[in-house]
């Protein structure tokens, strides 16, 4: 018998082999369930049509001035926002930028001017839901924050869940929405300092999904393990289906040095969010 065919070793390397394919597999699994309770791209049909000829442009100045005036990107990287420093004309020109996109005539815009429509309603309805909760120390401490349908558009009521699963993941098929709609969590993606327009929201979608997947929320390699954002676990099949297609996905956006960490690799070791709120110093 070889040396390196000992009884002792091949049954230590047996049991490290069936470990390995116990953790791959529970990693797995778990990937599956959090795919299965996280929200489907349920298409709402109504919110497809569109007029490519369309030069209707809607005012998303007051949503900018004030990610402009608030927005501070913190010594961790994360974009965050001073809830508690608002100041209540700022809180009431918020409440009048959102009063006025409920009569917008989002079916009569093109279909670049409706992406960064619905884009700016999620955020900034997320924003005031945090405002009129504050103080909290997470988004999950208020009551059905995503499900609850507390906006119209066009005479129909909307939650926060319709817009980004029922109209932005459905009709677009883009996984860098995901980049854009910020759930005021530090695990999530940067809330951008500017708001969407047509003319910006590929220059945006690139740049966030950049900052995120660079950024140890997004992907991380520790101690020779790759961790990623629950994110990528919740909505596999919008990053390719399975692992190795979230793993091609993070290439595409990954600089040095996880991008050479991640050259060989087909499986991810773990996953992670952070609910705790996105809020500075206030």
């Amino acid at each position: 018998m070889q040396r390196n065919s000992h009884p002792t070793r091949l049954k230590g390397i047996l049991r490290r082999s069936v470990l390995a394919g116990l953790l791959a597999a529970s990693l797995s699994g778990f990937m599956f369930l959090e795919s299965l309770l996280a929200p489907k791209a349920d298409l709402w049909p109504y919110w497809q049509t569109f007029d490519a000829e369309s030069t209707v442009v809607i005012d998303h100045g007051p949503w900018d001035r004030f990610l402009k005036t608030y927005i501070k990107n913190g010594p961790d990287g994360v974009n965050r926002i001073p809830y508690g420093r608002v100041n209540e004309a700022d809180r009431k020109e918020l409440g009048r930028y959102l009063a006025g996109l409920k009569s917008a005539p989002v079916r009569r815009l093109n279909r670049n001017q409706q992406r960064a429509f619905w884009i700016n309603l999620y955020n900034a309805l997320t924003v005031q839901l945090i405002l009129r909760s504050y103080p909290l120390d997470s988004i999950r401490d208020i009551d059905d924050p995503w499900d609850r349908k507390r906006f119209e558009v066009d005479g129909k009521a909307l939650s926060l869940n319709d817009i980004e699963h029922r109209i932005l993941r459905p009709i677009w098929r883009d996984a860098r929405i995901h980049y854009a709609v910020s759930c005021a969590s530090i695990g999530c993606p940067d809330l951008q300092p500017a708001a969407f327009t047509a003319a910006n929201t590929e220059a945006l979608l690139d740049g966030a999904a950049s900052t995120y997947v660079n950024h140890r929320r997004g992907a991380r390699i520790k101690d020779g393990r790759l961790i990623v954002s629950k994110i990528y676990a919740w909505f596999t099949a919008d990053f390719g289906g399975t692992e190795e297609g979230v793993i091609q996905h993070l290439r595409r956006y990954a600089e040095p040095p996880l991008a050479g960490a991640l050259e060989g690799r087909t499986a991810i070791d773990d996953y992670e969010y952070d609910w705790r709120l996105n809020g500075a110093g206030s």
